[in-house]
Parts: structure tokens; C-alpha cells; sequence
């Protein structure tokens, strides 16, 4: 097994397919207001971000607060509403305009400011040198898949006060076993028999493309195992293309048909630990979980250790997709790796 630990391969020699990327229409799509109820309908990830900032007003009392990503300028109210003297929000797509509306609808223009435009080209206010706290709804499905946390960094970089917060500052990715025969059956192993006809081509790409869909908790099949920590006071860009060798345990005697990952955050400086979790066995979230299916089905035997080893790397073309290389075995099954991409 390759070691996690070696040198990251350029994710060069990409065949036309694997060259597609969603960067034409990433910021588009979140101009739309149907993707915004999605995130303010999430009552765990919203409902977290609110008692976070409003149970802290100690911490936000008098600070200057950037928030990066805005979106609606929900999480700037909930600073303003916690006492900040200046909220500063900023976001490329159109909602922007909509949030500069939402935030004098609501009384506090005095007191907001957003800004339409990426975080990286704009400058802050006149007067505003640096920051207290920087808030970001930053996380993407697969926890880096279309995240932002790039920008946070750096925002973070050039703007937050040596003394300065972030809100979240920690995270974890895990990775566990998962039967799912129904799903393999309905949506992968159907193109081998189209109306009498292999689509093998077609099947292909499936097995390519991570499913990103609620897991039910009874489809677990073993423990889980973290793939990465992190913490965003000291992580940098380059750590964000990662590998990372695994080790989960079986725990009950059935198929195993791939792996689903998961992720949590925390906001360590809350003085009540506050944070969300993304597990199967957890309260719904809109970024439910990451499926990674096997070429080939194993049974899973209780006890039977299962090792990995998960490369992710960003897209060369977009940086908001990834390509996630998994090699998995055990000492019952041989080898198996595969290529992931998702855009």
C-alpha cells in the first residue's frame, strides 16, 4: 500500500471527461434563493452558527466581524444581534444584492456592510484595517468539495487580528464501511443489463462520481476512523491537498459495497463546547454523507480489519473539485483502488 505520508502525484494525464469542471457555474448556482433555503432550513447547521455567535457576546461585544461567504447575511445578523460594532459581509454571487436588502430590512445597515465580490479582489471599508473574528459557513459536501476555505485562509492571512477568532476553527473527516446492496443494484449494476444491452461506459462513470446522499444509520458496518484533522488557525492551502492511511473494523458479518465519509466541526473558543456533526447516525444534514463505492463487493467478516489509503487532491482545472484516489484491502480480500472525481 502506498503511504500516506509520500509525496502527493501531480493529477496530471486527465483523460477530456475528468477535464470537466462545475467553475462556470459554481457562483451562479448560488444566486439562486431555492439553495439558500436548503442551508437556512438545515436547523442543525444554522441553529449551531446562531448559539455560537449569540450565546458568545462576550466574544463579539465591540469586535469587528467578517464574514466570508455571506450569502443571505444570516450569520452577520446574528453578529450584529450579539453585539458587534461592525459586521463586514462578502460574497461573489448575486445573492449579495439580496443580502444588502435583508440587512436593512432588518434595521441594521448602521451597522453591516456587505460587500458583492470575491474575497481575494475586494478591499474592507475605509477605516477597517483588520478584524476581530472571521465567520464562514465554509464546509462543502465531502467536507473541501466547492469549500471556501481557501478564501477563509485567506482572509485569515491578511485580515484577522493577531489575538483574532474563527468561527468554526476545527474539523474532522472520517471514512467507515458501508452494505448498500439496493442502491448498487438500482443505480450501478443497472447498466449492465439495459432492455438486454451492457452500458458498460456508462457504468463507469457512476462508479466515478462520489453519491453524495443520506446513509442510513443501519447500513454501517463498522467503526470509523479519522482521515483528517483540522485546524484552521494553522493549516494552509497546501495542506488541503492530503493523504492519509485508515484502519476500520467490521463489526457485524455482511457486504461491503464501498465507504461513506463524514465530517464535524467544532467552534473551540464558545465558552459551552458548541459544534455539528455530519454522521450517519446523526441528526440530518443538507450535506449528508459521501458514498465511495467498490469495484467489487467484499464480506465483511466481524473483527476483519479493513486497511486504506485515501489521496485527495484539487482539481487542476477548478480547485473547488477534487479527485480522490482510495486504495483499500485486507487480509481476506485483494487490493482494491480506484480514482474518484467530484465536480
Amino acid at each position: 500500500m502506498a503511504a500516506a505520508d509520500q509525496e502527493m502525484a501531480p493529477a496530471a494525464n486527465l483523460s477530456a471527461e475528468e477535464e470537466k469542471t462545475a467553475k462556470d457555474y459554481y457562483f451562479e448556482s448560488y444566486s439562486h434563493f431555492g439553495i439558500h433555503e436548503e442551508m437556512l432550513k438545515d436547523v442543525v447547521r444554522t441553529d449551531t452558527y446562531r448559539k455560537s455567535i449569540v450565546n458568545n457576546k462576550h466574544l463579539f461585544a465591540g469586535k469587528t466581524v467578517l464574514d466570508v461567504g455571506c450569502g443571505t447575511g444570516i450569520l452577520c445578523m446574528f453578529a450584529a444581534s450579539a453585539g458587534a460594532a461592525r459586521v463586514i459581509g462578502v460574497d461573489m454571487a448575486d445573492i449579495a444584492d439580496t443580502a444588502v436588502q435583508i440587512v436593512e430590512e432588518n434595521g441594521f445597515s448602521d451597522c453591516i456592510t456587505i460587500i458583492k465580490g470575491k474575497i481575494e479582489e475586494i478591499e474592507l471599508p475605509e477605516g477597517v484595517e483588520q478584524v476581530d473574528i472571521i465567520i464562514s459557513e465554509w464546509m462543502g459536501y465531502f467536507l473541501l468539495y466547492e469549500s471556501m476555505v481557501d478564501s477563509v485562509f485567506y482572509a485569515r492571512d491578511k485580515w484577522l487580528t493577531p489575538d483574532g477568532m474563527l468561527f468554526p476553527d476545527k474539523a474532522r473527516l472520517h471514512v467507515c464501511a458501508i452494505e448498500d446492496e439496493q442502491y448498487r443494484q438500482e443505480k450501478v449494476n443497472f447498466w449492465d443489463d439495459v432492455y438486454g444491452y451492457k452500458m458498460s461506459a456508462i457504468k463507469a462513470t457512476a462508479m466515478t462520481e462520489p453519491l453524495v446522499d443520506v446513509v442510513p444509520a443501519n447500513q454501517i458496518i463498522s467503526d470509523s476512523c479519522c482521515i483528517l484533522e483540522m485546524d484552521l488557525y494553522k493549516m494552509t492551502v497546501a495542506d488541503l491537498d492530503f493523504g492519509s492511511n485508515f484502519e476500520i473494523t467490521i463489526n457485524r458479518q455482511d457486504f461491503i459495497h464501498g465507504f461513506t465519509a463524514y465530517f464535524d466541526v467544532q467552534f473551540s473558543k464558545c465558552h459551552i463546547p458548541t459544534g455539528f456533526t455530519t454522521a450517519p447516525f446523526s441528526e440530518y444534514t443538507h450535506w449528508k454523507q459521501t458514498v465511495f463505492y467498490l469495484d467489487e463487493p467484499i464480506r465483511g467478516t466481524p473483527g476483519e480489519k479493513i486497511q486504506g489509503c485515501i489521496k485527495v487532491q484539487k482539481h487542476p482545472k477548478n480547485p473547488r473539485d477534487l479527485i480522490i484516489d482510495l486504495e483499500s484491502t485486507s487480509q481476506y480480500h485483494k487490493t482494491q483502488t480506484r480514482r474518484y472525481l467530484m465536480r
